[in-house]
């Protein structure tokens, strides 16, 4: 199971109302540290499958979103728990201090 791929259209469904939590990838193409998190993210959409789902949200596509979430640098990684951002990820970092942030959220 891989990353869900958001745009403005599908962000309120896949996103708030989502009854599991939602990890939330703010990337774009040109952005290297987001091409070296994409398969970290990708392992834990697989990991995590059925208590997180975990999405992407290109930047360029969807300027509004990342500007309402005040998304400043990327990557920066929001996880949603009930439709509301309760964790906020910016940079690359390991697997292992990924979970560290995410897996709180889950419980």
């Amino acid at each position: 199971m891989s990353a869900t791929h958001l745009t403005e259209q599908n962000f309120e469904k896949e996103v708030i109302k989502s009854d599991i939590p939602v990890l939330v990838d703010f990337w774009a193409e040109w952005c290297g540290p987001c091409k070296m998190i994409s398969p970290i993210i990708d392992e834990i959409a697989e990991e995590l499958s059925g208590k997180l789902k975990v999405t992407k949200l290109n930047v360029d596509d969807a300027q509004e979103l990342a500007a309402k979430f005040s998304i400043l640098s990327i990557p920066t990684l929001l996880v949603f728990k009930n439709g509301e951002p309760v964790e906020q990820i910016v940079g690359a970092m390991s697997k292992d201090q990924l979970l560290e942030k995410i897996n709180p959220q889950l419980a």
